[in-house]
């Protein structure tokens, strides 16, 4: 297993990076129409075409997901992918005409050093239409597509991504771009929340601070408006599921931010999570089964978050956030 989003079959992974705009596009490409369903519980979300993902709505499936930096101006990203869906002729049938459904889910990087001044039209479209296009079965993690310009509290954030495989047989995986209001690592040190999760020393096999420190009343906070953060994720599987049980996917996966990041779920944050199904093995158990990949999903999504920082470098520009690697190297 690569120990990426791609080890889930029936699905793609393609990243670009501008580190002058110091911002990026990530896309998941589903080989066939997938279920999917989302769940945001942070307080300043951008996303598009979330409301179709419930389980009550009509479209069954859909074909790709789009993370994006930009903030309101990422969203044009989608647009980008669905471009290059439809030039494939992909897309939900509407008589005559083939729709590409693609939900996606922004970041806020606008105030990080990168270069803005981009005239009257964005370039995420046309990002986002790359992206598509370079999509494959493996891809860098770090400071790359939709984590270029992410930051934490007080490192650089990043994309980030993991796998594992649950106890049902199922495989799972978790793609993230970390932008977190609050922090990954302990205060002051270089240990990761995720710590009890991490497999393989995949990022830095630090373990837990000894002794645990006390926390801090007042926990850090960046010091921007509403909105200005914001962690976005997909989480798959290569189970067969409905939309009602993929929503219940996104719902448990936000556990997986709260065991790698400290605050989390804020109103300064925009925190969104989209679980997608590629129905390749079907359940055994629709309720015990479930619950199973569930917790899976969250290991494997905490697990993405710490190594989305750990394997971040900072940013050209300077006045930037130093990344993990400059401020503790590999070991503390």
């Amino acid at each position: 297993m690569r120990n990426l989003i791609t080890d889930v079959a029936g699905l793609t992974v393609g990243n670009v990076t501008d580190l002058a705009l110091a911002s990026g596009v990530t896309v998941v490409l589903f080989d066939e129409p997938s279920v999917a369903s989302v769940d945001v519980r942070g307080g300043g979300p951008g996303t598009r075409e979330t409301d179709l993902l419930a389980p009550d709505e009509t479209v069954g499936a859909i074909h790709a997901l789009t993370l994006s930096g930009g903030s309101a101006f990422g969203l044009d990203a989608a647009g980008g992918v669905a471009a290059a869906l439809a030039e494939r002729g992909i897309g939900f049938p509407v008589g005559d005409a083939r729709v590409p459904i693609v939900p996606g889910a922004v970041l806020f990087d606008l105030i990080n050093g990168g270069d803005k001044n981009w005239g009257r039209f964005s370039p995420y479209r046309d990002l986002g239409y790359a992206a598509a296009n370079a999509a494959g079965l493996d891809f860098p993690l770090g400071t790359v597509g939709a984590g270029t310009g992410a930051t934490t509290v007080d490192l650089k954030g990043g994309l980030g991504s993991a796998s594992m495989m649950s106890p049902t047989g199922h495989t799972v995986g978790a793609l993230v771009a970390v932008n977190a209001c609050g922090a990954t690592n302990f205060p002051g040190g270089p240990h990761f929340w995720a710590a009890p999760f991490e497999q393989d020393g995949e990022f830095g096999s630090l373990g837990l601070p000894h002794p645990l420190p006390p926390l801090p009343v007042r926990p850090a906070l960046k010091g921007l408006p509403p909105g200005a953060n914001t962690t976005i994720a997909i989480v798959a599987t290569d189970a067969v599921l409905t939309k009602a049980q993929c929503k219940r996917l996104a719902v448990m996966a936000h556990d997986g931010y709260a065991h790698a990041i400290w605050p989390v779920h804020s109103p300064l944050d925009g925190d969104t999570i989209f679980a997608a199904a590629t129905s390749r093995k079907p359940l055994a158990d629709p309720i015990f089964d479930l619950a199973l990949i569930g917790d899976t999903v969250v290991r494997t999504l905490a697990r993405a978050c710490a190594r989305a920082v750990y394997e971040a470098v900072a940013l050209p520009q300077p006045g930037t956030l130093p990344a993990w690697r400059d401020r503790w190297g590999h070991r503390p």
